[in-house]
């Protein structure tokens, strides 16, 4: 009897909490999209606003200097409390990184925003375990729920979501102690985002051909090159992070300077598809052959972005990227288009994310369940072959890939 009373103290227990943060990360999040789709459309109608990129990026760079130093890791600090719980973090976290990536996508930065809903969704939630004097692995199990809801919500994905946070933590090992209240909260918080009126980009979606001895070898073929593209990306973002800082010691005059560049590259080269999210290009990508050269472009102006310092997420880049290489390969292996864009967009990420169970669920929820055998593969060797490290720094490494 004490058993049966003990879970279902448990199921109460985590229904309540995680319903609670999956209210609040969806809402944040549908806030962020409806800001981030009238920033969008600003932008494109008011092209000169490119020019003020510098000036948006020292403003924001400014105020995390003056008030947002506890904050300014972002996602790193999420994952990092989750390992070695310290100190709670603080609430500014959510507006300062919200209006960060507004002002990135208002003026033109190569940035996502799977970011800024995990970091506002994991602020929101460790709220709860301050107000509740929450234990440290009760604490750790709210953040879990927090990044599953924040990436659930974001990207209309649940099942993605809530494998997403317990499969990003530690390359190779997943924490399933946290899946209740993951789940939870992941397939609430996707609910009240459609409460909310938000509307997810539909993809093409195309009929997936039988598994053949050529598709196999293609999609082997492909998943290598997505995961060293993901290594690339990854790699080069940290590095060129780690080059800004240690030459332009004041943070404020990082995205001035990268701004400057990013901005003057656009305007003289009409390079407008490669900056912002992205998204009619990644639309493009599953409709027709597109230049082969997009998705370096793409890795160059969210390098670029990322590594001067703008504010937002790295994934939705990384599906421009992975789709638009996905289209590239279609074009030289002579293989779907649709298939090899949708392979692209899931696998690129899985690998520079080190998350390829979370990619293979994401791409069966947006393209399709007869696509996962095909997206399996992909993710994996993605995966594989995407080096030791991802995006994440403070990731750590439960068992080795090879």
């Amino acid at each position: 009897m004490s058993s049966f009373l003990k879970a279902v103290r448990y199921f109460v227990k985590w229904s309540l909490l995680a319903s609670l943060i999956a209210l609040m990360a969806g809402t944040a999040s549908s806030l962020l999209l409806l800001t981030l789709d009238w920033a969008t459309n600003t932008r494109t109608e008011h092209r000169w606003l490119i020019w003020l990129l510098p000036v948006g990026g020292f403003v924001v760079g400014w105020f995390y200097l003056r008030f947002g130093q506890q904050v300014e890791g972002g996602n790193n600090l999420l994952i990092d409390e989750i390992h070695d719980p310290k100190k709670t973090i603080p609430l500014r976290m959510a507006p300062f990184v919200f209006l960060g990536t507004a002002i990135s996508q208002l003026l033109g930065a190569s940035v996502g925003r799977e970011g800024t809903a995990v970091q506002m969704a994991g602020a929101l939630a460790d709220q709860i375990t301050h107000v509740l004097k929450l234990t440290h692995e009760d604490r750790r199990l709210v953040l879990m729920a927090g990044i599953s809801a924040g990436f659930s919500s974001v990207f209309g994905t649940p099942m993605a979501g809530w494998v997403f946070g317990i499969e990003v933590l530690t390359t190779g090992r997943m924490r399933y102690e946290a899946i209740f209240p993951c789940v939870l909260a992941a397939v609430i918080a996707n609910q009240v985002g459609d409460l909310w009126g938000v509307q997810h980009t539909h993809y093409l979606s195309g009929a997936v051909p039988p598994l053949s001895l050529w598709s196999f070898v293609a999609t082997m073929i492909a998943g290598i090159a997505f995961g060293l593209t993901g290594q690339l990306f990854a790699k080069s973002t940290h590095s060129l992070s780690g080059q800004m800082k240690k030459r332009i010691a004041y943070a404020p005059m990082r995205p001035v300077v990268g701004g400057a560049i990013i901005a003057a590259s656009v305007w003289w080269f009409s390079a407008d598809r490669y900056i912002g999210l992205g998204i009619p290009t990644i639309v493009s990508a599953f409709e027709q052959p597109l230049p082969l050269y997009d998705f370096l472009c793409k890795i160059v102006s969210t390098v670029a972005s990322l590594g001067a310092g703008f504010k937002g997420g790295e994934v939705t880049p990384l599906f421009y990227i992975g789709a638009t290489l996905g289209n590239a390969l279609a074009q030289v292996m002579h293989m779907p288009i649709t298939l090899m864009a949708a392979l692209g967009f899931v696998a690129v990420f899985g690998g520079a994310a080190n998350t390829p169970i979370a990619a293979t669920f994401m791409a069966m929820e947006l393209f399709g369940a007869e696509i996962g055998i095909y997206a399996a593969i992909a993710s994996v060797m993605s995966y594989l072959c995407s080096g030791k490290s991802g995006i994440y720094k403070t990731q750590r490494s439960g068992h080795a890939k090879l």
